[in-house]
C-alpha cells in the first residue's frame, strides 16, 4: 500500500514546480510530525508560490514544534503581512492570537 506522502512525492518527481501538490506534501509531513520535512518543503513552496498566508502558519507552527521560536515569530509576521496583503484579515488576526498567547513572554 502506498502512503499518501509517496504518491505527492511520485507527483512532484513529474511536476517538481507544482506547487499544490508541495503544499499537500507538507500537510501530510505535518499530519506525521515530520517538521523538518514540512519546513524543508514549505519554504521551497514559498520560493514559487503566491502563497495568501497559510502556508505561513504551517511554517512557523513546524519551526515552534522543531524548537526554534524566534524563527516561528518572525514567520508568523511575516504570514500576518502577507495575509493582510491578500484580504485575510481573520487570519492573520489568528495569528496575532497565537503570537500574543503562545509567545508572550
Amino acid at each position: 500500500m502506498t502512503s499518501r506522502i509517496d504518491v505527492f512525492k511520485e507527483m512532484l518527481e513529474a511536476d517538481p514546480d507544482n506547487t499544490m501538490v508541495m503544499f499537500g506534501l507538507a500537510k501530510e509531513y505535518e499530519k506525521t510530525g515530520q517538521h523538518a520535512d514540512v519546513i524543508a518543503v514549505l519554504e521551497e513552496y514559498l520560493a514559487k508560490a503566491d502563497d495568501e498566508g497559510n502556508a505561513y502558519g504551517t511554517l512557523a507552527k513546524a519551526h515552534e514544534l522543531s524548537g526554534n521560536r524566534e524563527k516561528a515569530i518572525e514567520i508568523y509576521k511575516k504570514g500576518i503581512d502577507i495575509a493582510i496583503a491578500h484580504g485575510h484579515p481573520s487570519m492573520a488576526n489568528e495569528y496575532r492570537m497565537t503570537l500574543d498567547l503562545d509567545f508572550a513572554d
